[in-house]
């Protein structure tokens, strides 16, 4: 799909035809509609819950389907700031909100991969920063649903929403806007370092960490020989907390295609399980490791060092009991 030019832009959802209020969004900075995916009639599995137990509680709906994506041109910007300002204009044009969550409370990795999302680039989401809400009001037509999801990488911010019920003939349309309010910003990690307060504090307190202090070529699968700080300190977390258990994430930049890269980026999260197990003790039956390729970058593949920033393993926690 050709992307428009960026530019600052609201978001006209005009389904007021069939008696609903006129709905129209604005973004926080310049933003550009990176994808769209538009079906006349369809169902779809609302999640309305979090991801727990191997399974997401969800609505099923169904009705005309709008999903389309943007990206948002501001480095600063936070999921937060994002959700927020765009949560309270939906309350405002009536909806009701049904569920919200951040990256944890969501469910964290089975959750994104859990809801339809469109397609990285268009629609990144950071495994250890996102988050969600479901919405709903009555209209003419029937019951009306909206989702959105908001991430974020390094250089800006995504939103994703997806529509489904309502009127038959309308579609999400995105017109000029002057609103350009100040978004709140957020410290951007500079992917070469380990996180300030720790790997044990930024489990507790975040989604997912990135074991920046690892090392891997591009390609290859084995952990470089050595001591790394960030493993240390997580075998010494998991054996002062039993109750824990966490998920080894692997990713690649995006050089060579996709299969070959989810088999590289598991590869490379089992290279660091073995690693924590057979050097620093920790019960195997405690880390789980698979891989998402270049599923989920937090850098630009353009370049170099934004390769080098995704090629990473990030550890979730996946467990308290």
């Amino acid at each position: 799909m050709k992307a428009a030019p960026i530019i600052a832009i609201g978001v006209a959802l005009a389904w007021n035809a069939a008696g609903a209020q006129e709905v129209r969004l604005d973004f926080p900075a310049k933003t550009v509609e990176t994808a769209r995916k538009d079906a006349a009639l369809g169902s779809y599995d609302l999640p309305v819950g979090p991801w727990k137990n191997g399974e997401m509680h969800t609505l099923a709906v169904e009705g005309p389907r709008h999903q389309v994506a943007w990206r948002v041109a501001e480095r600063g910007v936070s999921t937060m700031a994002l959700l927020d300002d765009l949560r309270g204009q939906l309350v405002k044009a009536g909806f009701r909100l049904l569920y919200q969550c951040g990256t944890r409370a969501c469910g964290g990795f089975d959750f994104r991969y859990g809801t339809d999302i469109l397609p990285e680039p268009q629609m990144h989401v950071d495994l250890g920063d996102f988050r969600y809400l479901a919405a709903e009001r009555p209209t003419a037509a029937g019951p009306e649903y909206v989702s959105l999801m908001v991430s974020r990488s390094m250089d800006a911010g995504f939103v994703q929403m997806l529509q489904i019920g309502g009127p038959r003939d309308q579609a999400l349309t995105a017109t000029p806007s002057t609103k350009n309010p100040t978004p709140k910003t957020v410290q951007e990690p500079d992917g070469s370092a380990l996180p300030a307060q720790g790997v044990a504090a930024a489990l507790e307190t975040g989604g997912a960490v990135a074991l920046d202090d690892l090392n891997f070529d591009s390609g290859a699968a084995r952990l470089a020989k050595g001591d790394f700080a960030s493993l240390a300190e997580l075998a010494a977390y998991l054996k002062e907390n039993p109750d824990r258990k966490v998920a080894l994430v692997g990713h690649t930049d995006a050089q060579g295609g996709l299969q070959a890269n989810l088999a590289l980026s598991k590869q490379r999260a089992l290279s660091v399980r073995a690693r924590l197990v057979n050097e620093y003790g920790v019960d195997p039956g405690r880390i789980s490791a698979d891989g998402v390729g270049y599923l989920a970058p937090r850098a630009s593949n353009l370049t170099e060092s934004g390769r080098e920033k995704n090629r990473r393993v990030e550890v979730i926690l996946t467990s308290t009991q």
